[in-house]
């Protein structure tokens, strides 16, 4: 797509790649629309955007409140006259073990991780198509490729992202709409940090969030559809080359992975 001029609805964009991403669509002639729970920090990525596209705007909406979050898709349809695309990035972390999960947890981290971009998608997409343009991307994550321990309900959320976004992808072939799913790694945002979540099992060094931003950015005017970001970790771990490690021979990367997870939490 052709950032400039363009119309994007960005979720989670207060903190993290969204708080990054935002500024930089501006500065490359997006109009951006930006989305989350915290208002007074929105307004503070808000003022960086305007400072490129002044017709940039919030709306401070939970999404985890599934009728709230479409709802909010159309209003900002309308609000802009259109939109030339939607960023899916909000989402929470859930790091607990299988052995403590509820319901509750699992509940709560699709509503926000999944649920709510298909809703947006579902309401926005016949517009989308009787216009024959538009991009949706989902940012979904390296867990959506592959299991981290402790993370069982954000993989579950992270893997649907990938499997609708794919399926997604053969059935409006050919329409106009454009379907991008972006993989982040190990990204230095508060999603490490916030309160109520175990301690990540394994310390990886972290990309800073400008750089994923930035990947983000080229790849909504790239014309691919499934994107690493960064393609390459610090210490010249490639991330494509993880995903495949795991497919090549589940059981031994399983098997592998389990193990390494007992000795850490035993050490």
């Amino acid at each position: 797509m052709k950032l400039n001029g363009s119309k994007i609805l960005l979720t989670g964009a207060s903190s993290g790649i969204g708080a990054a991403l935002a500024p930089i669509l501006a500065q490359r002639g997006a109009a951006v629309g930006i989305v989350a729970r915290r208002a007074n920090r929105l307004e503070a990525v808000l003022e960086r955007c305007k400072q490129h596209t002044p017709e940039s705007r919030m709306w401070a909406v939970d999404l985890s409140d599934l009728s709230a979050a479409e709802k909010l898709a159309l209003d900002a349809w309308d609000a802009f006259g259109g939109l030339d695309a939607v960023v899916h990035n909000a989402a929470i972390p859930k790091r607990v073990h299988m052995s403590r999960m509820t319901f509750d947890d699992v509940d709560e981290t699709m509503n926000v991780n999944f649920h709510s971009p298909v809703r947006m998608t579902l309401a926005l997409l016949p517009k989308m198509l009787e216009r024959k343009s538009g991009t949706i991307v989902w940012v979904s994550s390296m867990g959506g490729r592959i299991p981290i321990a402790n993370e069982s309900a954000y993989n579950a959320a992270k893997y649907a992202m990938c499997g609708f976004a794919e399926a997604m992808y053969l059935d409006i072939a050919g329409s106009g709409v454009d379907v991008k799913l972006i993989m982040p790694g190990p990204i230095d945002t508060e999603i490490w940090d916030i309160p109520g979540n175990e301690p990540a099992l394994i310390e990886i060094e972290k990309v800073p969030a400008a750089d994923c931003a930035a990947g983000i950015a080229d790849a909504m005017a790239d014309d691919g559809f499934e994107y690493y970001v960064p393609p390459v970790y610090p210490g010249g771990i490639g991330a494509k080359d993880l995903a495949l490690a795991k497919v090549q021979d589940c059981d031994h990367y399983l098997v592998g992975m389990a193990d390494m997870a007992r000795a850490l939490r035993n050490g």
